[in-house]
């Protein structure tokens, strides 16, 4: 597996780049701005990409896929409750920055338990984990005996993801986290859709809002 982290976008959204080294087919994780710069990351480790997934619908999460699908030609991954607001500015928050920015419709709409394949070796389970939006998804990924969690904003390193925006459940979000992603072992791998990477049993032992 080949797997690449970079900062993007004017609020230093986490994106993640995946890929099969057998294919070298990959998908881009929240491409929340710098779509050149994404691209210049795929040509440099030689990747196709083939799936766009967004987490969820806010634009500082959404903002690169026009161009990255205009370029590539990949598909754009979105959970169900989600997708209406990849295109609409007021649903996902551009409105409100005066960008007036939106996405792609979605090519596939998925929901709990679905998979989301790329290449020979790079197969992510969906967990859906609404509260910061209704659609909000983690992504769960097996390399060998290790186990990654891409977890946008419903989690980070020390806190929570916001739920004051439209749609949003501080109850609902809590839920999905204790429900969905504390059941996973200690030394299971976090990456967050901002700040440093974490792990679940920092997060059981140093989070506020779960201890």
């Amino acid at each position: 597996m080949i797997l690449v982290g970079l900062e993007v976008g004017n609020l230093l959204t986490n994106c993640y780049i995946v890929g099969c080294e057998e294919t070298k087919e990959a998908a881009v994780i929240d491409p929340g701005g710098d779509p050149g710069q994404i691209l210049k990351v795929l040509a440099k480790n030689e990747l196709i990409l083939k799936k766009i997934i967004n987490t969820h619908g806010h634009i500082d999460h959404i903002e690169g896929n026009r161009r990255l699908k205009d370029e590539t030609g990949a598909e754009i991954v979105i959970h169900e409750a989600d997708a209406p607001m990849l295109t609409s500015a007021g649903k996902n928050l551009s409105l409100f920055s005066g960008l007036m920015l939106n996405s792609p419709p979605a090519d596939t709409q998925v929901r709990e338990g679905d998979v989301i394949s790329v290449g020979n070796t790079v197969s992510f389970r969906v967990l859906h984990t609404p509260g910061h939006t209704p659609g909000g998804i983690s992504l769960v990924l097996e390399v060998g005996d290790r186990t990654l969690l891409f977890v946008g904003d419903t989690l980070f390193q020390g806190s929570i993801g916001r739920t004051d925006f439209p749609g949003g459940s501080y109850k609902q979000l809590i839920d999905s986290i204790n429900q969905k992603l504390m059941v996973f072992p200690d030394e299971t791998q976090v990456y967050p859709g901002h700040g440093p990477f974490t792990n679940v049993a920092f997060e059981r032992k140093h989070n506020p809002f779960l201890v």
